[in-house]
């Protein structure tokens, strides 16, 4: 059975990590449902937050091979239940003035915030964890949506653990 798995990695902060990365996914024919990358609080390090869906042998595969991997210094799948995850979508919906006052309520509902607002359309913005998202979005499919952009998932272990001081791969 698939299941979603979020794996965070430790990168050298170098040109083409990210190529090297994704074609090693590409190649043994995997597909990544989504992917974040940033600096980290070390310039010379990036962080790449990578949401997959296999079952746990193709998680085991892919950290193993992530691990062998020449740019990547620590590699390690986030549970649910030690780590924190966030993402962030705006969406543009096509909205008349008199039919505003639903989709701000469904904005409060949410804790959504609108980030722009013109005569036809408004930009409304959340944060949430990724089921949050997908629910918010599902109840905005009934509205005509323009266009929209979601960031992916970011992740952090909780408490002081960070992914340097991980030694396993998984």
């Amino acid at each position: 059975m698939n299941q979603r798995y979020i794996i965070s990695v430790l990168v050298n902060n170098q040109p083409g990590v990210l190529t090297r990365i994704s074609g090693m996914f590409s190649r043994r024919g995997f597909n990544i449902e989504s992917v974040t990358v940033c600096e980290t609080e070390d310039e010379s390090f990036s962080r790449m937050t990578i949401v997959m869906c296999g079952d746990e042998f193709i998680l085991e595969q892919i950290l193993k091979q992530l691990a062998k991997t020449h740019d990547v210094k620590k590699v390690t799948h986030l549970r649910e239940s030690e780590s924190v995850f966030r993402e962030l979508i705006m969406v543009k919906i096509a909205v008349k003035p008199a039919k505003r006052r639903e989709l701000i309520e469904i904005a409060n509902i949410y804790d959504a915030s609108i980030i722009d607002l013109s005569p036809n359309s408004l930009i409304l913005e959340l944060t949430g964890i990724p089921s949050k998202i997908d629910g918010f979005l599902l109840v905005l499919r009934s509205y005509s949506i323009i266009e929209l952009a979601r960031s992916g998932v970011s992740a952090l272990m909780r408490g002081e653990r960070t992914i340097k001081e991980v030694n396993d791969i998984g």
